[in-house]
């Protein structure tokens, strides 16, 4: 177990990566999980109020099978493959984190000033999470898919479009980091 427990070297998991994007590739298949956001709203009949979901799902049910994988694979490591909740940051990091408030920074996955229970159910707590989610699903869409997309699919393809996308996702994490976050929790 411990070598599933510790983080794979780049030249174990970069080659891993590339290989899943070749099979991709090889059969016709794209390889993201935001398209799936419009997927799950052509399932559920989101057609019937606008003809940008009116498409055939079943094109796409492979992708659907992708992310319920990443649902249970992401469940069995947080509640089996993780023999230690704390994050092993970087000391200036928790100082960072512990002045805007988070006092648990570097001891669990999920930080309760973000996701305890008195922090979800205040408004505040609410309104950050229906943004967040409002941002990420509408930014996916308007970008054409995600970081990982862009940054691992879109990169590997040479793709002018991707390579724009990625420097703007970097820039807005900085821009969180260093701007919006303080204001929201300092």
């Amino acid at each position: 177990m411990d070598f599933i427990l510790q983080p794979w070297p780049w030249y174990a998991a970069g080659p891993l990566i590339a290989l899943t994007l070749f099979l991709y590739f090889f059969f016709g298949k794209n390889f993201g999980v935001s398209g799936n956001f419009e997927t799950m709203c052509t399932i559920v009949g989101a057609g019937k109020f606008s003809d940008y979901f009116k498409k055939d799902w079943k094109e796409r049910d492979y992708a659907l099978t992708f992310v319920v994988g990443l649902v249970i694979g992401g469940l069995i490591a947080a509640n089996f493959l993780i023999p230690d909740q704390t994050i092993d940051l970087n000391p200036k990091t928790v100082n960072d984190l512990a002045d805007l408030g988070f006092t648990d920074a570097g001891k669990s996955y999920l930080p309760k000033e973000l996701y305890g229970e008195n922090v979800i159910f205040s408004l505040k707590g609410f309104l950050i999470l229906i943004g967040s989610g409002f941002l990420i699903g509408f930014g996916t869409r308007y970008a054409g898919g995600c970081t990982s997309g862009h940054a691992i699919t879109g990169l590997s393809s040479l793709q002018l479009p991707s390579l724009l996308a990625t420097i703007g996702f970097f820039a807005g994490g900085l821009f969180m980091t260093w701007v919006l976050l303080p204001l929201i929790f300092g």
